[in-house]
């Protein structure tokens, strides 16, 4: 049987620093190949503004080739929260924003007054960024009213690819539960600032993640070498993608921990009543259109802030411990508990080698962690998935740390990816997930529960100064 006879899914996976297009076999569910590059952030035009072309062409030239090899049957998508795309008459009617741009200074006080309150959306207010997404939509239409008087269709980004490969425009829960303002979780409706802006026309119907949404514009098919019947799947926030394998076969409650650029912990089966504004907590909502209590915060940027090498070890780990250097959050302004404060090393940092440097970094998210998981009411099992899960400083800290909550990490760096496979195929899979059991190699426990009772004694501290 040649390659070219191997029916595979094929799925675009967008993050706010990497796009990912994989090729998985639809029967296996192993991943055939992969392929990446950077994500990039525009600052012509009117604003910083997502590079939409450029991942179009890339992904275009990844279908082509993958193409020749196997048969492709489906299409599916995964990116990142807090980013939306205006049409108008089937076109773009504006740049797509970049979430991270420092945009809304003159809307902020008069957006305040607009966004519905805590306890209908569960979205916190996130003044400084467009993370709200509804801050977004809300600037768009104060600074360019004619234009935006234009716009006939709102799209969540998931939406906006699967739109540009078959025509079709759609919403969808976990997007539009991403900390937007603009979603009701607990009766699964726009929230009342859609209806009080007059904006819900802009909203196409609701339809499941995993669902069709019909076949590839034949066009595109032709020029790409794809089957004429290849379907178009809707896709979903990537974080809750990371989710898919875990609503449909674990013990609840549970806790996941996915990490890339963010780390986000979303607790299945937790409560609501944990929630607090004020500490960046939200609710995301699950591709089962249920409102799963989260929190994050954006680890993968600030370890890449701390870091001075790729790797650490144990011994890196017990150098920091016994020097005493401690780093204090924040070192992003993006999301968080402490997204309002300053980083700060605290210690002989300078006595610290690379790879100790990166030991210090792995701790910090570790500790962070930590705090956040509290924050939640975390009990059960944690699951630790993405580039966090090969963090061996990482997961030791947790495992200390939360000795009464079984620890699983998960080998396959493909999560997202997996839980767009799963929702196309109505199958799970073998997921890669082994017990963490490494305590038993770290000889400084003792000095590790010192360190971080200590860590949050100046946590703890600071917090009273701002109080």
């Amino acid at each position: 049987m040649s390659i070219k006879s191997t029916d595979v899914i094929a799925v675009l996976d967008i993050g706010k620093t990497n796009v990912k297009f994989s090729i998985v076999d639809s029967v296996s569910q192993a991943v055939l190949d992969i392929q990446k590059t950077s994500n990039s952030v525009l600052t012509d035009g009117p604003y910083p503004h997502a590079d939409v072309e450029r991942i179009w062409l890339w992904y275009c030239e990844c279908l082509k080739q993958a193409a020749t090899q196997f048969t492709i049957r489906s299409l599916g998508c995964t990116t990142h929260g807090a980013t939306g795309v205006c049409l108008g008459a089937g076109q773009l009617a504006f740049p797509v924003v970049d979430y991270e741009a420092d945009l809304y200074d003159s809307i902020d006080a008069e957006y305040s007054l607009l966004r519905p309150d805590f306890q209908e959306t569960f979205s916190p207010d996130l003044p400084k960024s467009g993370l709200n997404l509804g801050r977004q939509v809300y600037w768009l239409s104060q600074t360019f009213p004619e234009e935006f008087a234009q716009v006939d269709t709102y799209l969540m980004y998931p939406q906006y690819w699967g739109w540009r490969l078959s025509g079709r425009a759609v919403s969808e829960v976990t997007s539009l539960g991403c900390h937007t303002d603009l979603w009701n979780p607990s009766n699964s409706r726009l929230s009342s600032l859609v209806a009080s802006m007059e904006w819900s026309g802009l909203f196409p119907p609701l339809l499941m993640a995993g669902e069709s949404l019909g076949t590839v514009k034949p066009e595109l098919a032709k020029a790409l070498g794809l089957p004429a019947d290849c379907q178009v799947i809707n896709g979903l926030h990537d974080s809750n993608a990371s989710l898919v394998p875990y609503l449909l076969e674990k013990q609840k409650p549970l806790t996941v921990i996915s990490s890339g650029t963010w780390v986000i912990m979303a607790g299945i089966g937790l409560p609501l009543d944990c929630l607090k504004e004020q500490d960046d907590m939200l609710a995301n909502v699950s591709v089962l259109a249920e409102a799963v209590p989260s929190i994050r915060f954006m680890g993968g940027r600030e370890w890449d802030h701390l870091k001075e090498s790729m790797i650490c070890d144990l011994h890196d780990l017990e150098r920091v411990l016994s020097l005493e250097v401690y780093a204090l959050p924040a070192f992003s302004k993006q999301g968080g508990p402490f997204r309002n404060w300053e980083g700060e090393i605290v210690g002989p940092h300078h006595l610290l080698r690379a790879d100790e440097k990166t030991a210090l970094a792995s701790l910090y998210c570790a500790l962070v962690s930590h705090y956040c998981l509290d924050l939640l009411g975390s009990y059960g099992a944690i699951y630790i998935e993405g580039s966090l899960a090969k963090n061996e400083v990482y997961k030791v800290v947790i495992e200390a740390l939360r000795p009464t909550q079984p620890l699983f990490i998960s080998e396959d760096s493909t999560g997202t990816t997996q839980g767009v496979v799963q929702l196309i195929t109505r199958q799970t899979a073998e997921n890669e997930i082994i017990r963490q059991n490494a305590l038993d190699e770290f000889g400084s426990k003792v000095q590790l529960m010192k360190y971080s009772q200590r860590w949050l004694e100046m946590i703890n501290r600071r917090l009273a100064s701002l109080t």
